[in-house]
Order: C-alpha cells, then structure tokens, then sequence
C-alpha cells in the first residue's frame, strides 16, 4: 500500500473518528442535567472525570509500555497548561452555564466552536482554509441553530422550568473560547507524542487538578444520597461523553486539519437538541429537517474535499 493511500485511509479513519465523538459529545448536556439535580456543579464535574479516568487506565497501562519520545520540559508544561484549561476551567464554567441556563440554549452556544476552531487553527496554527470551507463552517453552524430552533416548544418548557439567562449562556461561550486553547495545544503535543498518551496524562492530571479545586470548594463529593439514575448519567457522561470521545477526537485530529475537524463539533448541539426534543415529546419541525440538511451537507463538503491530509498530520 502507497503512503498516499495510507495517508487517505488514515484521513477518512480521522473524520468518522470526530464524527462519532461528536455524536458522544451531544448526550453530554442531557447526562449533567441529570446529575445536577441532585449534587453540585462541581461534584458532578468531579465524579465525570473520576469515571473517565477508570476509562482511560487501560490506556495509561498501555502508552507506559511503549516506547515513545521522552517527554521534554517544555512539554510537560505544555500538557499542564492544557490540562488546566481543557478540564477545570472548560467544565467548570461549561456546567455553571448549563445550571443557569437550559439545555437548548446551552447545545446553541456549542454550535459556535467550528467557528472558534477554525479561526483559531487559521491564526494560531497556520491551518488554511478557503472560502467553500468556511461558508461550509457557516452553514453548518447555521444548521445546528435551525434544529435547536426546531425544538422550541422543548425550550419553552425548560423555560417555564427554570429559564435560561444571559449568564449562563455567556458562561458557556467562555468556555468554549478556553476550550479552543486546550484543542491547539494538544494538536501542538501529538506533533510528537501519541494521541492516546496526550489524551490520557492530560484527562488525569486535569482530574487530579479537579480533585484538589473541588474537595477544597465544595467539600467532599457525597455519596450514600445519589440516586442509580444519577450514578448511570455520570458514569455515562465519563466513560462515553468524556474519556472515550477525548480519546476519538485527538486521534482524529491527529489525522487531519483541526479547521476541517471543526464541523463535527455541530453534531453535539443537533444530538443534543433532537435528544430533548424526543424526551420532551415534541416533534421535529421543519426547521429541524433543513438544520440537519445542512450539517450533513456541510460534512460531507468538508470530508470530500479534505482527502489530501497536509503535511503536518503524523502518520503513525
């Protein structure tokens, strides 16, 4: 087999690796709703990533055997650094959001990260993207919107339940900006480092960084009074929406353009939002149908078109 065929295969391995996490990503919101109804921002926040990090020590055990490059100093920062942003901040703030806001709004705010990631990828990482991949960026972005829109009703309920607020919106957003940090310096670290080491050292000592803000914020995590449902959401949310996703998503964009990459992330708010659509009873409208038209159209412009990986992916 070429190097170009590998190459190719490896880039249609790294989109339907996004894809997937992304469809993960989109039962995050509704998972957290769950759990904080019975425990706080922060405990919730903490038992997701403490479940995540039982996800990942297979992982762990296995990226300790082999024999990669030695992590230099400024390496370790950088992990550091990235973890600090990608795991208390981001979900800190992301959750704090969610609890002052509702799910539809929140999945809204989610669908501006292709934008970020594109831009940031442009500016900071030296990505190119031409003028079809960003009108395709737009209007998948605009799809995600159409499809929350969809699901009005939905949102009007969870309105008259609680309602969302600008603060908590803006508190998604900021999140999502720090979220953009942690995504360029991982792609900056599996330059030289594997995905799967990259993922779990960061998801572990950002947990471990979770363990101390929380314990020392909240108190400790409780335990006797969490319901089973609760505890399935949070081992779901860990295991599935945050180590298993991590671990597709740096792979992938291990693979391909980060830039390119971003459009998946609008699967998260069309997932999420269908998913509280049907649980509320509504039904999609057509709003909804032209929404995910666009997204899927989006995809498939950006798949097709992206088949030639650039020179930056690593091929392992």
């Amino acid at each position: 087999m070429t190097l170009e065929r590998v190459s190719r295969r490896l880039s249609w391995l790294g989109y339907g690796a996004c894809a997937l996490a992304g469809c993960l990503w989109g039962t995050g919101f509704y998972f957290g709703k769950l759990a904080l109804r019975e425990m706080s921002v922060g405990h919730m926040v903490l038992y997701r990533f403490l479940f995540a990090s039982l996800g990942m020590l297979p992982v762990v055990l296995t990226a300790g055997r082999r024999r990669g490059p030695r992590w230099t100093r400024r390496e370790t920062t950088t992990l550091l650094i990235a973890a600090t942003l990608g795991i208390p901040l981001q979900f800190l703030l992301q959750f704090e959001g969610l609890a002052r806001t509702t799910v539809s709004h929140a999945s809204l705010m989610v669908g501006t990260m292709p934008v970020l990631l594109a831009l940031g990828a442009t500016i900071f990482a030296g990505e190119r993207l031409d003028a079809i991949g960003w009108v395709a960026l737009a209007g998948s972005t605009v799809g995600a919107a159409l499809i929350v829109l969809g699901g009005r009703s939905g949102a009007d309920s969870a309105a008259a339940a609680g309602g969302p607020t600008l603060a908590g919106d803006l508190l998604v957003v900021l999140s999502l900006t720090i979220a953009l940090g942690w995504i360029l310096m991982n792609k900056s670290l599996m330059q030289v480092h594997s995905p799967l080491a990259v993922t779990a050292y960061g998801l572990l000592s950002g947990t471990a960084m979770l363990v101390v803000w929380v314990t020392a914020v909240d108190g400790p995590p409780p335990f006797a009074r969490v319901s089973m449902t609760a505890w399935l959401a949070l081992a779901a949310s860990g295991v599935l929406c945050t180590a298993t996703t991590t671990a597709l998503w740096n792979w992938g964009i291990h693979h391909v353009p980060a830039s390119r990459a971003g459009v998946f992330l609008n699967i998260e708010p069309a997932l999420g939002s269908w998913l509280g659509v049907q649980l509320l009873g509504d039904k999609l409208g057509p709003f909804a149908w032209v929404g995910g038209g666009m997204i899927l159209a989006a995809a498939v412009t950006l798949t097709v078109r992206g088949e030639a990986t650039e020179a930056e992916v690593i091929l392992e």
